[in-house]
């Protein structure tokens, strides 16, 4: 099984701890009548589309018998999962051996013979298209149905969701999306990314109406898992652009665009924000949040630096003089006391560009982190 679940038509389109989290939600209660319809709504929503096969078929062609018979003159008992319910392990099982991205390929003629193309970023129109083929789809499988409703042969919703999202940000006419306008106007763009992000939910039951080709109609939602698969998958798109924000996973800014960082970057925030002692955490994560908004400016950079810095003052003393020398700890103070970070006097050096600032914040908050381990080493 092992090398089938490696193939293009078994790519995830979420987060492989997401699928299995819900698939083990879903294995928990084996009891419930629609089982089997679920599980395929799971599928469907978790696999690649477009490609034949993958496991939305190969679950529609599994029989209804137990695994086991009911006791095969052994004493062992019967399974308590039927042949579908025992697919659904065995992809959770193996969970870690399904890509997050397509399979890598072999190079073609003129990759053979001139050598791979050179990756670029996707331009902000590229990426835009992207984004609005990717709402498309998730209005299709119900992630906005919660909010908007089913546009029912029955019953359309005409202009509900644009009268919605025009109440919502102030703006006519968005809905349906159009590319071309969203390029126009990049912060339109991006209030839009965060407002889908806030009305995504997952549907976890949904009925075929026949009727005039309606197609399916989705009910009874889940919103954290929704929103979670959707920042996923607009991430997976905004990484390979050029705006360098992507949606803040975690912490008081969860779903809202924050500047984009390098993997050592982003598991150095994501030990902070999870990190609870009380004050000091608090105001650590107040100083991400400052520091990594969108279009965050000079003075709420400086701000979040102050911030940083008051939170090692108050370990200069004790937690600091374990972790570094007086000279390195006395250096540190040094960048703040004397270029315009904490004091606003005429002895201020103020002549400098905003990288250097950046380049303190992420200073400071690595040392926050040294910090941490050595008073977690001092409390074991």
């Amino acid at each position: 099984m092992s090398a089938r679940l490696a193939e293009a038509d078994y790519q995830l389109v979420w987060p492989r701890a997401l699928f299995k989290s819900e698939a083990a939600k879903l294995l928990n209660q084996r009891d419930l009548n629609d089982w089997n319809d679920r599980c395929a709504l799971l599928l469907d929503d978790a696999f690649v589309r477009g490609i034949r096969g993958g496991p939305v078929e190969e679950f529609a062609e599994i029989g209804e018998l137990p695994h086991a018979s009911p006791r095969d003159g052994r004493d062992t008992p019967r399974s308590a999962m039927t042949f579908k319910q025992q697919f659904l392990r065995d992809l959770m099982v193996n969970a870690d051996l399904l890509n997050e991205d397509p399979p890598p390929r072999r190079p073609y003629w003129s990759e053979r013979k001139t050598g791979p193309r050179s990756a670029r970023a996707l331009t902000r129109e590229e990426t835009v298209r992207e984004f609005v083929d990717l709402v498309h789809e998730l209005e299709m499988l119900g992630y906005f149905e919660k909010r908007f409703g089913k546009d029912c042969i029955d019953d359309p919703y005409g202009d509900r969701p644009a009268r919605w999202v025009e109440r919502e940000l102030g703006v006519a006419g968005l809905w349906p999306l159009r590319a071309d306008r969203l390029a126009q106007d990049h912060d339109l763009f991006f209030d839009v990314v965060e407002l889908l992000h806030d009305t995504a939910a997952r549907p976890l039951r949904r009925w075929l109406h026949s009727h005039g080709e309606c197609g399916w109609h989705n009910e009874l939602f889940e919103i954290e898992p929704g929103r979670l698969a959707y920042r996923w998958r607009v991430n997976k798109i905004l990484d390979r652009s050029e705006f360098g924000y992507r949606l803040a996973e975690e912490g008081a800014d969860v779903g809202r665009l924050v500047l984009a960082t390098d993997d050592a970057r982003s598991t150095l925030v994501h030990k902070l924000i999870t990190r609870d002692d009380g004050g000091p955490a608090d105001q650590v994560r107040h100083a991400i949040e400052l520091f990594r908004a969108r279009g965050a400016d000079r003075n709420q950079k400086r701000s979040a630096v102050v911030a940083l810095a008051l939170v090692l003052e108050e370990r200069r003393h004790n937690v600091l003089v374990s972790a570094l020398a007086k000279k390195d700890s006395g250096a540190l103070f040094e960048i703040a006391n004397g270029f315009h970070v904490r004091h606003q006097d005429a002895k201020q050096r103020r002549d400098y560009d905003e990288f250097y600032l950046d380049w303190i914040f992420w200073v400071y908050l690595a040392t926050v982190e040294l910090t941490n381990r050595v008073i977690d080493g001092q409390g074991a």
